[in-house]
């Protein structure tokens, strides 16, 4: 079973997740909270294996608990950032801290279980085009000197940096492998070997290195 955290301070979305969830025969909502406080608290004390995690609440929002989480517990639940996109203006950044992805709050039923699968296995959301058109917003438009430089990509070899690319542009293994003429068992393990090389904990990691880097830019 999937244990499952729902955080948001809309009790009657709550209810809406949980009753999708619940009919789910592989999931198990585990608790639930109302803000960010409440939900580091119960990551620890639920253990639970993925967390819907709101960005915007009172007090502790989204974004800080799911850095305070990550900080707390490296090893522990894998987070799915709930966004309206246009609103939410902080889901770079919750991607920076550890979060695995995000979901939109009209996310079809199947789609959420099948995402909530998918971060479980211990694989990250970063396919979607509205994920890359957010990263591409937030990359570089802080004012901020971007912390990563393309010398660290030295480690990989020439076809590790193609793929490395090409999941940065929101393909997945499958794509990856039509395109470079390879098997997707062949790319799964230039994946692997990527995220080793590089230090990263999955490829949504590996997307923001990317743009970091300068290996994709903006707009490209």
């Amino acid at each position: 079973m999937i244990r499952v955290l729902l955080v948001d301070d809309q009790a009657l979305l709550r209810a809406g997740l949980r009753m999708i969830l619940e009919n789910a025969d592989d999931m198990d909502v585990v608790g639930e909270a109302n803000d960010g406080a409440a939900a580091v608290t119960l990551a620890a004390d639920a253990a639970p294996d993925v967390i819907l995690m709101d960005i915007r609440m009172p007090e502790v929002d989204g974004l800080e608990a799911t850095r305070r989480i990550r900080a707390s517990l490296p090893d522990g639940p894998r987070i799915l950032i709930l966004t309206t996109f246009d609103l939410d203006e902080y889901v770079y950044s919750a991607l920076r801290c550890g979060a695995s992805g995000f979901l939109l709050k009209d996310t079809l039923a199947a789609d959420l279980l099948s995402a909530i699968r998918v971060v479980a296995r211990g694989d990250a959301i970063v396919a979607p085009p509205i994920t890359r058109r957010l990263i591409e917003r937030h990359i570089g438009t802080s004012g901020d000197p971007l912390p990563r430089t393309e010398a660290e990509l030295r480690v990989l070899t020439d076809r590790e940096r193609e793929v490395l690319e090409l999941i940065a542009r929101g393909l997945s293994n499958a794509e990856i492998a039509g395109r470079l003429f390879l098997t997707e068992g062949t790319v799964k393990g230039h994946v692997s070997r990527i995220l080793t090389k590089l230090g990263l904990r999955d490829r949504v990691q590996a997307v923001i290195l990317s743009y970091e880097c300068g290996l994709v830019r903006p707009g490209a």
